[in-house]
């Protein structure tokens, strides 16, 4: 199988930042044909940063939040204005967020301090900023 399939394939099954693919294909290359492939990949638009980008931020709106993303599109390698971008546009949405999927997961407010702090570790796992998970445990339901 050449690289060029192992590519291919890799991105058949979905999309995929730059820096993941050629972590994913160093094993069967040169880093200079890698970066050639990635190249003539992304002339062809067969990968792409945005669509990665995209494919990550609607897969984790209303279950996670902005630092969680952030920490998502770091580790893939997508850093630089898109995803400054991304999420700033996902922190806009973080309280709003952050508010639907604790009604769905507790719908009530904590009865105790023991309760509280286990929906705010909750939250906080699930990436939403400290300012807006207490936000969201101290309003009353509406």
């Amino acid at each position: 199988m050449t690289l060029r399939e192992r590519a291919l394939n890799l991105l058949a099954r979905r999309e995929h930042s730059r820096a993941e693919l050629a972590r994913k294909l160093a094993a069967y290359g040169q880093a200079e044909d890698i970066e050639s492939l990635l190249d003539a990949l992304e002339h062809e638009d067969l990968l792409s940063e945005d669509r990665y980008v995209e494919a990550v931020t609607h897969a984790y709106a209303g279950r996670h939040g902005s630092l969680r993303l952030r920490q998502t599109l770091q580790r893939h390698g997508v850093t630089g204005d898109l995803a400054d971008l991304t999420v700033q546009r996902a922190r806009a949405d973080d309280l709003a967020a952050c508010q639907a999927l604790w009604r769905r997961k507790y719908g009530k407010p904590p009865a105790d301090r023991k309760e509280k702090s286990r929906q705010y570790r909750f939250l906080l796992a699930r990436g939403f900023p400290a300012e807006v998970v207490a936000r969201v445990l101290g309003e009353e339901d509406d």
